[in-house]
């Protein structure tokens, strides 16, 4: 006997009559797109895809007709790891090496100080190999300023966007979530692509600690914000991936 038909003005499940469970994702995400439309299609087919699969289509579409979706561009490559990178590129994972070169990050801080803030003109390609390895703590013995505000005085434009992204999630992965969730809701309108984006991408991986962060630095719950900005079944669903109020 096949199962109960679930309610909801979104899904138009007549469409799919007579019910006949779908036997490869192929089908079930084809029958998906056939019931569901707007910010909940985007939402449960995002559900259906693997991490990795996922932040390889929203990098495909990033990329894909007459300009680029720089912000995402920036969002995903910067809060990823290297291993997470590589399995999206479907390349070779990185080893992890469990030996701390305390004298090579001593040099790297030296390096990123003589190459930015000490010297006329920012050497751009040395920046880029040594922020994205280590040491923001120790780049504070050597400039007057701490790492973001180096940024903000040497780079412009979208380099000065990504590397402030890379940095704010190398210090803090979960806060920068969240700073990005309440960018999204804040003001008139909602950017829907981007909350959905990191609701779908973070739900099986640090969304408790995302919620922790959101609620520690703007007074609310992230539940609370998605209640006022959201609706109906896109509303439903995106509440059930936050996993309840704090």
């Amino acid at each position: 006997m096949p199962p109960s038909k679930p309610t909801g003005t979104s899904m138009p499940i007549a469409m799919l009559s007579p019910w006949k469970p779908p036997s490869r994702p192929k089908e079930l995400s084809a029958a998906l797109k056939s019931a569901l439309s707007g910010h909940l299609e985007a939402v449960i087919l995002g559900l259906l895809k693997t991490p990795a699969q996922y932040d390889a289509s929203e990098l495909k579409a990033a990329m894909k007709g007459l300009g680029t979706d720089e912000d995402t561009l920036i969002e995903i490559v910067c809060s990823r790891t290297n291993q997470e990178l590589a399995i999206i590129n479907k390349g070779r994972r990185n080893e992890d090496c469990s030996v701390v070169d305390f004298e090579l990050i001593d040099q790297d801080a030296r390096d990123l100080y003589d190459a930015g803030v000490k010297r006329k003109g920012t050497d751009v390609p040395k920046w880029i190999n040594i922020m994205t390895e280590r040491m923001f703590e120790r780049y504070k013995s050597y400039s007057p300023y701490d790492m973001l505000e180096s940024i903000k005085k040497e780079v412009k434009g979208d380099l000065e966007n990504a590397f402030l992204n890379l940095v704010q999630c190398i210090q803090n992965k979960q806060l920068y979530f969240a700073d990005r969730l309440y960018d999204s809701m804040k003001g008139k309108g909602t950017r829907d692509k981007v909350l959905i984006r990191i609701m779908v991408s973070r739900a099986e991986v640090d969304m408790l600690k995302v919620k922790s962060e959101f609620k520690r630095k703007y007074g609310k719950s992230l539940y609370y914000f998605i209640q006022q900005d959201t609706k109906g079944d896109y509303q439903r669903a995106l509440l059930n991936l936050c996993g309840g109020e704090d």
